[in-house]
């Protein structure tokens, strides 16, 4: 199988998603390596060319077009990537085309169209496709149902001249800061060849209506599967209405407004050769204020043997994820130390835990 397919960790993970049984990398950057939205690609050279994929995974699925997918004609990269503590996706979109069509206004221009569904939620997202007929052609529903619970966006490649990206549906504020960004770098003119690199990054939501103060993004967490997919739409034609190809990841034309038809996509963890063999580091929730009733998380990395828990107030404890009440109110000074074959590591956090 190809090197950037595996099989599904989790049975079921990608259950309501098409192609079963396979799923993608989303790199995880450091927080010390953020890749910087400026179209210079030197940010993803740590991402490992089996995370990049290709136009080999892309297939043309509309009907009366024929499958015109060679490299001479385009060819595509894509890399994708997260950051824990974060919910952006970031993109790396590279193409090489022997014919670039954005000379127009409208919807006429190629187009690296990515549809996201943060949470699985899955389904129609589109008015057209909504699961009552009666639904489908009513203005309400523009607002009320496409684009809420997943997001399509129609980004040009290039554009110039107009906004970046055209989000189909009623909420237009998420592909503008701060919940995305992009930036271009090429040298060529409309009709020509060349190449294309395209940096952007995209916040998935759970749910976003017109009024972004009610939105709420995916919460994005190391191990989580979501789903994605994106199509290239090519014209190579400035008189034609229509794009001359339609290639896309999910291998069903319906992944355009069909969250069930998106490809599993999975949140890795950091590769080991860009951390420290052990690392200490942890969270923690109140669970009764008036009790001051606090579990603490261990979220360490690297091969870990054995954990010790400082908590502030003179008790200390081996477990690796502690619940711990604390008998007297204060600002309290806790520390996690962790060891293994490799090494030792502690982290420190001054005051978070403070209790009434």
């Amino acid at each position: 199988m190809h090197a950037l397919l595996f099989l599904l960790a989790a049975i079921g993970a990608d259950a309501g998603l098409a192609r079963p049984g396979v799923e993608f990398k989303v790199f995880q950057f450091p927080a010390d390596k953020i890749p910087r939205i400026d179209g210079n690609p030197d940010d993803w050279s740590l991402v490992p060319d089996s995370c990049a994929i290709g136009t080999d995974q892309l297939r043309e699925t509309v009907i009366g077009l024929g499958d015109r997918r060679d490299p001479v004609n385009l060819d595509v990269k894509v890399k994708v990537g997260w950051v824990r503590g974060q919910n952006h996706i970031y993109f790396l979109y590279e193409a090489q085309d022997d014919y670039w069509d954005f000379a127009r206004d409208d919807l006429h221009n190629d187009i690296f169209e990515v549809v996201v569904d943060g949470d699985l939620s899955g389904g129609p997202l589109i008015r057209s496709m909504h699961p009552d007929e009666k639904l489908r052609t009513k203005p309400e529903s523009w607002h009320c149902f496409q684009g809420i619970h997943a997001q399509n966006y129609h980004i040009f490649t290039p554009a110039e001249g107009k906004d970046w990206a055209m989000v189909w549906g009623a909420q237009p504020w998420i592909k503008e800061l701060p919940y995305a960004n992009a930036a271009y770098r090429y040298d060529f003119r409309p009709g020509e060849s060349g190449k294309l690199v395209l940096e952007f990054f995209i916040t998935p939501m759970d749910y976003a209506p017109p009024d972004r103060a009610r939105a709420v993004p995916s919460q994005l967490e190391e191990g989580k599967v979501i789903g994605m997919s994106w199509a290239i739409l090519d014209y190579d034609d400035r008189s034609a209405e229509q794009y001359g190809g339609f290639w896309n990841l999910s291998h069903k034309t319906t992944m355009y407004g069909n969250a069930s038809d998106l490809v599993a996509f999975r949140l890795m963890p950091v590769e080991s050769n860009l951390r420290r063999p052990v690392e200490a580091d942890w969270s923690f929730q109140v669970l009764d204020r008036e009790e001051r009733v606090v579990a603490f998380r261990d979220r360490s990395s690297g091969d870990i043997t054995s954990w010790r828990w400082d908590f502030g107030d003179g008790k200390s404890c081996d477990d690796r994820h502690p619940v711990h009440r604390y008998e007297k109110a204060g600002e309290f000074i806790v520390t996690l130390e962790v060891e293994g074959p490799a090494g030792k590591a502690r982290w420190t956090k001054v005051w978070d835990v403070t209790l009434p």
